[in-house]
């Protein structure tokens, strides 16, 4: 990666709709010349805090608060060794931290941090953030979750994607605080092409949003977009957990021509071109062919051999046309490209399927804003659905994935704004009734006090 690469990046974090605090942090820090560049990259770090209280909300923001003072501020000239120690310094901070107060005992926080950089992408972490590459048609999982789901896999006592228990399936075996030293993964440098998309973020996100769907999302829409819609999507399928996503796509140096990737829109993927006709055409083929047999069998030659040779023919012709329109394979990677380990892949190009989910969803957020008088801008609302589904009709993915989001975006702070609304009138209810039972018992004191003093007279 050089310097003259520019990149776009965007960040948010959301409360969830289940947690009463945010217990996430973020931080984006991008070096503002050429030289600083080249010593030490782009960082950007997402943090997951746990523990009661304030306590996880504190560790989160202790991590990024720390680590990147050390890291920018480290003589060493090796990245991947800066980037560990900064880590481990943090580490080292929060666990002191915790030991000098009995409330914040064994509080943690996970950290995943990518460094953009001469050496192409570095990433750091500990604990199940998680760091993804979007290339084409493909998301890859840089990072091991350090979960006891993903270690028992790891050991081969559990198959991968075999049901796990609930309960257990979010408890990580790594964090940063709870023990005096933390054991940091590094994975990279992976070699960075204009158009990659790099995408951090907690497991807020993932517990709801899979990772086939994050590379659609990622791949097709601008990087503020994009995090915005995983946020929305998050939260719609649940929102059990906070949900913070940054997003750093790299564009081309200013004397190389634009990325395929980015320049060409994806297109959603059509159906098998071996539909019900070829197939009802390949059976009819086979039939042909069989009936030839069976007469050359039977020693009827000639029309055996017909039969046989128009089957043949046609079989032929099926196959080339099938092996022409079978879409071509992707290029592979230069072989001077380093190739550190990705733990999983995915596919990352936007079906019909995924598109007709989104609408469904949205239908049924737009029933439930309708049915509880939701605060909407309704005629924009409405703009936006008419121009995604002229955008599907057109086939114009990226456009329609867009509208969609839009769409999403104002029911959700409609949803936001209407859930405040309910807060607050609980607030003033029991507010009310507070003072209404201080009223009745100062009622109540004063008729006593009035008997007492009845009875002195008496």
């Amino acid at each position: 990666m050089r310097w003259e690469q520019k990149v776009q990046h965007a960040v948010d974090s959301d409360i969830g709709l289940r947690r009463k605090n945010n217990q996430d942090s973020y931080t984006v820090q991008f070096s503002s010349t050429s030289e600083d560049w080249e010593r030490r990259g782009h960082l950007l770090l997402v943090a997951d805090g746990m523990g009661g209280h304030a306590v996880g909300e504190l560790a989160s923001k202790m991590a990024v608060d720390s680590i990147p003072l050390t890291y920018f501020k480290s003589r060493t000239e090796s990245i991947s060794e800066a980037l560990t120690d900064a880590i481990e310094k943090a580490n080292g901070q929060i666990y002191q931290r915790g030991m000098e107060n009995r409330d914040f005992n064994r509080m943690g926080t996970t950290c995943v941090a990518l460094v953009l950089c001469s050496q192409g992408a570095i990433v750091g972490h500990v604990g199940d953030s998680r760091c993804y590459r979007v290339r084409g048609d493909r998301i890859e999982q840089l990072t091991f979750d350090h979960s006891l789901e993903w270690e028992l896999t790891r050991a081969g006592r559990l198959k991968p994607g075999e049901a796990f228990l609930p309960e257990a399936k979010h408890v990580i075996t790594r964090s940063l605080g709870p023990e005096p030293s933390a054991e940091v993964d590094i994975d990279g440098p992976f070699v960075v092409f204009p158009g990659d998309r790099f995408l951090l973020c907690s497991d807020g996100l993932t517990g709801h949003v899979a990772d086939h769907e994050i590379g659609m999302i990622l791949q097709t829409l601008p990087a503020d977009e994009a995090v915005r819609l995983l946020i929305n999507l998050a939260n719609m399928r649940g929102g059990s957990d906070n949900v913070t996503v940054a997003v750093a796509v790299c564009g081309s140096a200013p004397d190389e021509p634009e990325s395929d990737q980015t320049a060409t829109a994806p297109q959603p993927q059509q159906e098998s071109s071996v539909g019900a006709f070829w197939m009802l055409f390949f059976w009819l083929t086979i039939l042909v062919i069989g009936v030839g047999a069976v007469l050359i069998v039977m020693k009827h030659w000639i029309g055996g051999g017909v039969f046989t040779g128009i089957g043949a023919l046609s079989l032929f012709a099926l196959i080339a046309y099938w092996m022409k329109q079978r879409p071509a394979q992707q290029e592979p990677l230069p072989d001077t490209e380093l190739r550190p380990q990705t733990y999983r892949v995915a596919g990352a190009r936007p079906t019909q399927e995924f598109l007709a989910g989104l609408a469904k969803l949205t239908r049924e957020l737009r029933e439930l804003a309708v049915e509880e008088s939701w605060t909407i801008d309704w005629p924009k609302h409405d703009r936006a659905v008419a121009a995604a589904r002229e955008a599907l009709d057109r086939k114009q993915v990226t456009r329609a994935l867009s509208e969609m989001g839009k769409t999403i975006d104002l029911l959700m702070k409609g949803l936001h704004a209407h859930r405040k609304k309910v807060r607050l009138a609980k607030i003033a209810s029991a507010d009310a009734e507070a003072e209404q039972r201080a009223a009745q018992a100062a009622a109540e004191e004063a008729e006593i006090d009035e008997h007492d003093a009845e009875r002195s007279e008496d």
